[in-house]
């Protein structure tokens, strides 16, 4: 059974929304309806036959038919014969038709074409995900018109029911280690996995140091199912550094099979941990088993640019945004550093850039010149307080010529916009204020605005810093050559040393509710987890929900735990809950278990059926043992209903009695 939720029940302060009732509708009669920005500075796509017959298939043939019509796209196959001819040229109404028996309207990334371009089918890019949320963007533009919102909403699925049962652990010796995936590892990978390489990358697998190596290679190692390493799988599938041996050719093929059989060697030696069965646990899930929790109901309706960074790898930050032509940017070093993919979803800038084509961020140059005003929305987390006129975003064609940019001086945002009331660098410059220190080494939404009337004004975490110009001015004299880049400046000398997880450009100034709805639908790689207690508790459908985010390239945060119900008519009655831990890959994790205290009853009276019961504000942070593809998470309790087993702690070691040593001698 699915359950549509509204992320504003999940995220979004009171304040926050009654500024959305504010703003979604005023006065009498019907609520004037936005239409999304899907489509730059193109042709439009050819079409003769029959016209719309309502507005929902005007607002299809917009969103979506335009976008997916080329042959380069869907319509080689999709148009002329191949079922469902969702982009069929003869009559759009017979298009729309055909369309709706392959989107979700309700939950538009799970629509079936979305599904079957992450499965690699017809991306018409380098990475499966960067079409999939374009494909993703055109279709919740088209239920936006069709349903009247600006957002998207969160739909909550019951999950693959899955048993957590005996597990392999990596053994806290690495001696196993050290004669089986050590050896290959030293000998075949530390031209660049060292410390000391001379192209060093990191992870450090292939160190010289055991500790260091040991600790490295287990993200990178499944012990359950040796084959599906990630170190076997970049040697057979993606042939990354494979090696010769005995004098021969490279052999992937070989290679691959040599870093399995080390890999099975090393696994076969540890025993595995069994679950007590007398143990009461929830169903099991993965990461990737829950529903995407970042990004519900955003006001997107007029961005031009999105940068989510899924990709994870290579050189590409692709524009997402579904708005023509793509501004997908290139990543690269520069004399002053480069650039690391980060897990959750973001890049970390150690002195290179993310710069578009010149051609392509033209658009940014059309569409703000089209309505004279524009936001930059950037959820970053700057490295320091220290650096000074290091660009974050910047639209510009070296230091001292730019139509825009966003920067960072210490504990300052700043804000230059060419107008008739600049210079050509877009100065006077617009700051926060010295003694507020707004700008902090942690992850932070950061808004900017223009109008011609109000000028610039800068926001922090959904809150209006006041730094504001006393006026607004006309863009003027923008130049439609600049370049578009972010963490630093086209030139590569003015770098910003910190993490961007998310950024975007719309050609409209948000206004300070859709400031807060999209900082309220926060950012990264966040999930829903839905553990499965129906069994435990016998109200059906019921689950304990986590918020769980890849916290960085190491760890899990969970956060904000629930008791839920699929089922609209379930209510909680009086559950008790006592003593929740987290497990992963079949054993309880020794540190972080924050909610191993809890006494609760869980009443009909603290039960709401859009938002659940909450169970505790706490969050706590779990270590990622295999990584988010193959770790797998479950809770126990120390009484859950009227189930309970004994929790007993493991021992704690009586730590050794210090040797005597000699005092030291004072003596000059």
């Amino acid at each position: 059974m699915k359950r549509v939720t509204s992320f504003i029940s999940f995220r979004i302060s009171a304040l926050a929304l009654a500024a959305l009732t504010v703003f979604a509708g005023c006065g009498g009669g019907a609520p004037t309806v936005e239409t999304p920005l899907t489509t730059g500075p193109v042709a439009a796509a050819s079409y003769n036959g029959p016209p719309p017959a309502t507005a929902d298939v005007q607002a299809f043939k917009i969103n979506v038919w335009d976008n997916l019509q080329a042959d380069d796209k869907c319509g080689a196959c999709h148009k002329p014969s191949q079922s469902p001819r969702f982009v069929r040229a003869d009559d759009i109404n017979l298009a729309y038709q055909e369309a709706n028996t392959v989107v979700d309207l309700a939950n538009p990334g799970m629509s079936r074409m979305v599904v079957k371009v992450r499965g690699g089918h017809h991306c018409w890019l380098a990475d499966n995900n960067a079409c999939g949320d374009t494909l993703t963007k055109w279709i919740t533009d088209w239920a936006s018109v069709t349903a009247g919102g600006g957002g998207k909403t969160i739909q909550l699925t019951a999950p693959v029911s899955k048993d957590a049962g005996a597990s392999k652990q990596f053994p806290t010796d690495p001696t196993a280690f050290s004669t089986t995936v050590w050896p290959l590892l030293k000998s075949y990978c530390s031209r660049c996995h060292t410390a000391t390489a001379t192209q060093s990358q990191q992870p450090y697998f292939a160190s010289s140091d055991l500790a260091t190596a040991y600790l490295a290679a287990q993200t990178k190692i499944n012990l359950d199912n040796p084959a599906d390493s990630r170190f076997v799988l970049r040697l057979r599938n993606e042939f990354h550094n494979c090696w010769a041996a005995g004098g021969g050719s490279v052999d992937c093929a070989a290679s691959a099979n040599a870093m399995e059989a080390a890999i099975t060697a090393f696994a076969n030696g540890i025993t595995p941990t069994m679950i007590d069965p007398a143990t009461v646990l929830s169903k099991a899930m993965g990461l990737y088993d829950g529903t995407i929790a970042s990004g519900g109901n955003r006001y997107d309706n007029n961005a031009i640019a999105i940068y989510e960074f899924k990709t994870g790898s290579g050189s590409t930050a692709y524009d997402t945004s579904g708005v023509s032509p793509a501004l997908d940017l290139n990543l690269t070093n520069t004399p002053k550093g480069g650039f690391t993919w980060v897990g959750g979803w973001g890049i970390q800038m150690t002195g290179g850039k993310a710069q578009g084509l010149t051609s392509t961020s033209k658009k940014l140059f059309d569409l703000i010149g089209s309505t004279n005003e524009y936001s930059i929305e950037a959820w970053i987390a700057p490295a320091n307080v220290a650096q000074t006129e290091a660009h974050i975003v910047s639209y510009s064609g070296g230091v001292n010529t730019r139509n825009f940019e966003l920067g960072q001086t210490m504990y300052n945002y700043d804000f230059f916009n060419h107008t008739t009331a600049s210079n050509a660098n877009g100065a006077p410059i617009l700051a926060t204020a010295d003694a507020a220190k707004v700008a902090q080494t942690a992850l932070q939404h950061v808004v900017v605005t223009y109008d011609p009337v109000k000028g610039r004004r800068i926001y922090v975490n959904g809150a209006f810093t006041n730094a504001a110009d006393a006026s607004g001015a006309a863009l003027a004299n923008w130049d439609n050559t600049f370049a578009f880049v972010l963490g630093n400046e086209v030139s590569g000398d003015k770098p910003w040393l910190g993490t961007i997880k998310f950024a975007a450009i719309h050609n409209r100034a948000l206004t300070l509710p859709q400031i807060q709805q999209n900082f309220a639908a926060g950012v990264g790689e966040r999930y829903f987890l839905l553990f499965n207690v129906t069994s435990i508790t016998n109200v059906p459908q019921s689950y304990i929900m986590f918020e769980v985010t890849q916290y960085d390239s190491y760890a899990y945060l969970f956060k904000d735990p629930k008791f839920i119900s699929l089922d609209p008519n379930a209510k909680p009655g009086n559950l008790v809950l006592k003593g929740m831990r987290i497990g992963e890959n079949g054993a309880e994790v020794n540190v972080g278990q924050a909610y191993s205290t809890l006494d609760m009853v869980i009443t009909d009276a603290m039960y709401t059926n859009v938002a659940g019961a909450s169970i505790s504000s706490v969050g706590t942070v779990i270590a990622l043992q295999r990584g988010p593809a193959s770790d797998l998470f479950y809770l126990t309790f120390d009484q859950l209903g009227t189930q309970m087993h004994a929790h007993t702690d493991p021992a704690v070691p009586t730590p050794a009695i210090p040797a005597n040593a000699p005092r030291p001698s004072h003596d000059r």
